[in-house]
C-alpha cells in the first residue's frame, strides 16, 4: 500500500488541490506522481501553468507559435495520464517570469475560483538546486507569485477588490507544498504509480526523451531511499488550517 512519510501531522485527503507551475512539464518532472495519488483517492485537481512555453527550443527554424499550441497539447494528454481534466493556461512570455501584482492577481483569481484545500507550487527560495543546476528564474517567480496569492491574497478581502466584483469571495487555502526545495519536510510514496509518471513525462515530446525519463526515475529512487520507498516525491509542506492544534513534536 502506498504510503506518506511521517513528518506530516496525519495524511488527509483534500478535496481539491490547484498545482501552479511556470512551464508545461514542470508538473510532470515535480509532483505528477503525488497528483496521481490524489486523483486516486478522490481528490479533484486542478493544473494552472503560467507560461506559454515557447523557450523551449533553440532551434532557429522553430515556430514558436506552434510551439505553444504543442505544449499545450502535451500538457493536457501529460494531465489526463494522471486523471486531472482541468488545466489552465495563463500565457506569460516564458523565460522572463517575474513575480508582479498582475500574475499574483491572475493566480488569486484562479484560488478563488477553484478554492483548494491544497495549494503546490516551486519552492521560491531555492536557487542553486544542486551542484550542477542553477533553478529557472521561472520557477522561483512562479512560486513567489503563488506564495503570496495563498497568503494574503486570496483570503483577504480589500486585496484585489475588483475579484470581488467579480464574485469572488475570499478563500482561505489549508495546506501549502512546495517542489524543488532544499528543505523538504514530507515525503510521498508514488512507488505505485511511477510507471504513470513517466508515462506523463514522456507525453512532453518536444522537450523530453526516454533518457530524460530514466533520470528522473532514479532521482525519485534516491528521494526515496531515506524513508524506505522504492520511489518518492519530496515536499516542504506548511499548514494553516484554522481551530486546529498544531503538535511541533510531531514535525521534529
Amino acid at each position: 500500500m502506498a504510503m506518506i512519510h511521517q513528518n506530516e501531522i496525519a495524511y488527509v485527503v483534500p478535496k481539491r488541490v490547484l498545482v501552479v507551475v511556470a512551464h508545461p512539464d514542470d508538473i510532470d518532472f515535480g509532483v505528477a506522481g503525488s497528483v496521481a495519488r490524489w486523483v486516486g483517492e478522490g481528490a479533484e485537481v486542478t493544473y494552472c501553468i503560467i507560461t506559454n512555453g515557447a523557450a523551449g527550443s533553440n532551434d532557429p527554424a522553430t515556430d514558436l507559435r506552434e510551439l505553444v499550441r504543442t505544449r499545450e497539447q502535451e500538457q493536457r494528454a501529460a494531465a489526463a495520464v494522471v486523471g486531472v481534466r482541468d488545466v489552465r493556461f495563463l500565457g506569460y512570455q516564458d523565460g522572463v517570469l517575474q513575480p508582479t501584482l498582475e500574475l499574483r492577481r491572475d493566480i488569486t483569481r484562479i484560488i478563488r475560483e477553484v478554492q483548494p484545500d491544497r495549494v503546490v507550487t516551486q519552492d521560491p527560495t531555492t536557487v542553486f538546486a544542486s551542484d550542477s543546476y542553477i533553478n529557472h528564474p521561472d520557477h522561483r517567480a512562479a512560486g513567489e507569485a503563488t506564495l503570496y496569492a495563498v497568503f494574503p491574497s486570496a483570503e483577504t478581502r480589500p486585496v484585489f477588490p475588483e475579484l470581488l466584483a467579480e464574485g469572488l469571495e475570499p478563500h482561505h487555502v489549508n495546506e501549502l507544498y512546495l517542489n524543488l526545495t532544499l528543505n523538504p519536510n514530507t515525503a510521498i510514496d508514488i512507488s505505485e504509480v511511477i510507471d504513470r509518471k513517466m508515462e506523463a513525462l514522456l507525453c512532453h515530446t518536444s522537450q523530453n526523451t526516454a533518457e530524460a525519463a530514466d533520470w528522473l526515475r532514479e532521482r525519485n529512487a534516491e528521494a526515496g531511499k531515506a524513508y524506505d520507498y522504492a520511489y518518492a516525491e519530496v515536499f516542504r509542506v506548511m499548514r494553516f488550517i484554522r481551530g486546529q492544534e498544531v503538535d511541533e513534536e510531531a514535525l521534529s
